[in-house]
């Protein structure tokens, strides 16, 4: 029997003309690794939408100042539609030329009746048209990202808030550390994903700025009406006006995939926590079970493993590849770049689409996340007090001195993991000990619900700052 029999007569590639080979247009990852909204931001048609928004930007402006006539630019502006373009002409010219953005034109001149398209497109090139394209998708993406960051952030508030006195262990190079609480932790989380709202609202001052230079930058193919047409362009697509060219210059494209590699670096620490949290040893959260079945193995009945950690592990690692390549992008020699420029459409409709999946995990997962107290509770006291050495050394330190105390509770804790007593016992047997704390004092000192500093009073901090 052949491979082709095992098909039955069928080619599985023959079922679609364009196959979906990335996980981020698959028919089974696709929402996984991304989300429908963020694709279509970054999709043909939308793309081609926002090119002929700028020409009939263009146009309109044009036909104000005089530039071009008036029954021109009307005419332009009807047929800037997307679903008058021919794509199969579009994909043929494409890869004829280079760029979509001349056959583009050329399908809008020959829609125009009359002579009358020849106005069109008029004193821009192709990198004006498609970097303000560009622009125009990244706001459009940027609004879905800052919807779900607030989503997020409203989960990490109920969270923090929830738990702002469930006492938990800390952990240090992952071994116990000192008392905290899950709301405290929580808020960690939610204070990185504040500032970062923040950052984002700085940013898309600096970012949200169309492009229309010409074919160097100068403007010289209008003359002293270049600026005023570059200003009501720019008006009417809602953009900032440029006070120069940035066609080489692309720290703006590069500080965008930045934020998503630092927002995507701050999930995966949400998720790094939460995976470790999962493990059976520690059991002190759960994703969501998502009504069942979540998780499950294929063999193993008991597993419920995680699964939005997992992605938003996975989607995070790609997101910040993907911006070290936008920084290799702003290589862009002289007026024109020779291939850094084309790095950016490979690499931003991924980056988008990756980091909206890893937001899309996480609000999920924060949402309905499980957490069980009682377990935490347990974690915290399976040490019997060591976790609160710290205190004991605070209180011998001004009449022991910091340092000796220091070595004698380390010293006693070295005994007690070697099984010679409670640590209660042994330092209530220390004689140096003993004469600075009672063994009432000592029983206070660890238990490690008495050790949470100030937790609370920091979970209350942070959502002051959100006008909780």
């Amino acid at each position: 029997m052949s491979l082709g029999d095992l098909d039955n007569g069928e080619n599985m590639s023959d079922q679609s003309p364009h196959p979906n080979a990335t996980a981020i247009d698959s028919d089974v990852y696709s929402d996984i690794f991304g989300t429908s909204a963020m694709r279509e931001v970054w999709s043909d048609r939308s793309r081609i939408q926002y090119y002929l928004d700028f020409e009939k930007a263009l146009a309109v402006t044009q036909a104000y100042l005089g530039v071009i006539p008036r029954e021109a630019a009307e005419e332009i502006s009807v047929h800037c539609n997307v679903g008058e373009m021919d794509f199969a002409k579009l994909k043929t010219a494409t890869e004829h030329i280079g760029y979509p953005v001349l056959p583009v034109v050329q399908q809008l001149t020959a829609l125009c009746k009359g002579d009358l398209g020849q106005w069109c497109h008029w004193g821009a090139t192709t990198q004006d048209v498609t970097d303000t394209a560009t622009i125009l998708q990244i706001r459009s993406a940027l609004e879905l990202i800052e919807s779900e960051m607030k989503a997020v952030s409203v989960s990490l508030s109920d969270l923090a808030r929830e738990h702002r006195d469930t006492p938990m262990i800390g952990r240090s190079n992952l071994q116990q550390a000192v008392p905290l609480t899950f709301g405290y932790k929580a808020a960690v989380w939610l204070a990185g994903i504040d500032r970062h709202l923040q950052r984002l609202d700085q940013m898309k001052r600096r970012v949200l700025m169309g492009e229309f230079g010409g074919a160097v930058g100068t403007l010289a193919s209008l003359g002293e009406q270049g600026l005023p047409v570059q200003r009501g362009v720019m008006e009417k697509l809602g953009l900032v006006q440029p006070p120069i060219s940035w066609h080489t210059v692309r720290d703006t494209i590069a500080e965008v995939g930045c934020f998503l590699g630092i927002l995507c670096g701050l999930l995966d620490k949400i998720a790094s926590d939460v995976k470790v949290m999962m493990m059976t040893e520690l059991n002190e959260v759960q994703e969501p079970a998502g009504g069942g079945g979540r998780g499950a193995s294929s063999t193993m009945p008991q597993k419920r493993n995680p699964i939005s950690c997992v992605y938003i592990t996975a989607c995070s690692s790609v997101v910040r590849q993907h911006t070290a390549s936008l920084l290799n992008a702003m290589n862009a020699d002289f007026e024109r770049a020779t291939g850094t420029w084309e790095i950016e459409w490979l690499v931003l409709p991924e980056i988008f689409c990756l980091s909206a999946g890893a937001l899309a995990q996480a609000k999920y997962m924060l949402s309905e996340l499980v957490v069980h107290p009682d377990n935490m509770k347990r974690n915290l006291e399976l040490t019997d007090g060591l976790v609160n050495t710290e205190a004991i050394m605070m209180a011998l330190g001004p009449k022991m001195g910091r340092g000796k105390a220091h070595d004698r509770l380390a010293a006693i804790s070295i005994a007690v993991s070697q099984g010679k007593g409670r640590l209660i016992d042994l330092l209530s047997n220390d004689p140096e000990v003993a004469q600075i704390l009672d063994r009432g004092a000592i029983a206070r000192l660890i238990d490690p619900t008495n050790y949470l500093g100030n937790s609370g009073a920091m979970v209350d901090r942070v959502l002051a700052g959100k006008g909780d």
